[in-house]
């Protein structure tokens, strides 16, 4: 794409709420309760735990490193936020619950109505998206930045799959891309357990691009097709533990980042390589996953590149702790921060107000 091209795709994007200011009083982690899938005890029939995400935040302010405050809460993607990436004829699909019932596997919800489905099911994937995008400006802004949700990187422009209704990591690529000057090359390190076949399809042929992608050779999705787009590609067997597994990552995160330098880095840190996930079949301890952390983040700061974070898959209920104490590591080890730069006399009810809001009539201004 020509400079003039990229000009013009700038001045005709749609407006959206998802790219407010955000004033620096609030951190870069962006999470809302509406993430959290509760719906009849239907959500249960799926191995995901759909609650994790408010369970991380838990933790975390037990902790006392985060307060309401200082969250960036998630603005919902909206229709027309979808279609920078999403085909119409893919969104109107969602419309029927059948379809939702294939893409989240639960086959009961295909007998709801889908105004229900779209209330309980599809609107909190969709905050989880609006999160993942808000949450790339802000990396960018700030250096790092990371939504408690998101990670849905078995769905493409025109299908679903995997629990993974809208390609949050498509998207927020592309946001960038559109929207933020000097942002013209990403790289993507996917290391949940399973192949992220829905971005690797979107990016096929899209030289700006680079994939690490880490995972499961045996398991779902086994989308031959899409490793196509993987620049590198590292294939695990079952079981894999610790010691070859953190050997790997540090390798070749290495390697993605030196042999191209990009602008901003995806991470999916799925938490599904632990070991017992039922879905995942690798081995690898508690530990190890806080360490895979770290060495990504590092890879990063090394290199003075802003990193995104989406967490993705994880079908214990002990990973939202996993999650919590990862990011509480990376912090110790100065990785991210919590110091407010601005607006540290706030009081934390006027700084809820500032990070939650950003509407008409506020004091944000929205691309």
């Amino acid at each position: 794409m020509s400079l003039t091209e990229n000009d013009d795709r700038k001045r005709d994007s749609h407006h959206t709420d998802l790219y407010a200011s955000i004033p620096q009083a609030c951190l870069p982690i962006v999470y809302h309760p509406d993430y959290n899938i509760t719906f009849m005890g239907l959500e249960k029939l799926h191995p995901f735990d759909s609650g994790k995400w408010g369970k991380v935040i838990h933790f975390l302010k037990e902790e006392q490193f985060i307060t309401d405050g200082r969250i960036v809460e998630a603005r919902e993607a909206t229709e027309e936020d979808l279609l920078v990436v999403h085909t119409k004829r893919y969104l109107n699909r969602l419309k029927w619950s059948l379809v939702v019932a294939t893409i989240t596997e639960i086959p009961p919800v295909m007998f709801l109505p889908n105004f229900l489905v779209q209330r309980r099911v599809l609107r909190p994937l969709r905050t989880q998206t609006g999160g993942t995008i808000m949450a790339g400006k802000l990396a960018v802004d700030r250096g790092w930045a990371i939504n408690v949700g998101g990670g849905f990187h078995h769905c493409s422009s025109d299908r679903g799959g995997g629990f993974c209704a809208y390609a949050d990591i498509t998207l927020a690529i592309k946001f960038l891309f559109e929207r933020v000057e000097g942002i013209s090359r990403a790289t993507i390190i996917d290391l949940d357990a399973h192949q992220g076949n829905g971005h690797e399809r979107d990016f096929l042929d899209d030289k700006r691009v680079f994939i690490m992608d880490m995972y499961n050779r045996y398991i779902y999705p086994g989308d031959g097709y899409a490793k196509r787009a993987i620049k590198r590609k590292v294939e695990l067997d079952w079981g894999t533990e610790d010691s070859e597994y953190l050997q790997k990552v540090e390798l070749h995160s290495d390697g993605a980042l030196n042999e191209v330098r990009p602008d901003i880095i995806v991470y999916n840190a799925g938490t599904d390589i632990l070991d017992g996930d039922p879905l995942g079949g690798l081995s690898i301890s508690p530990q190890g996953i806080v360490k895979r952390d770290e060495i990504v983040f590092k890879a990063a700061k090394r290199r003075g590149i802003p990193i995104l974070m989406v967490t993705s898959g994880g079908y214990q209920k002990k990973t939202a702790r996993i999650i919590a104490d990862s990011i509480l590591n990376l912090h110790r080890l100065g990785l991210i921060g919590s110091e407010p730069v601005e607006g540290e006399g706030s009081s934390s009810l006027v700084t809820h107000m500032i990070c939650s809001s950003g509407s008409a009539g506020s004091t944000f201004t929205s691309v």
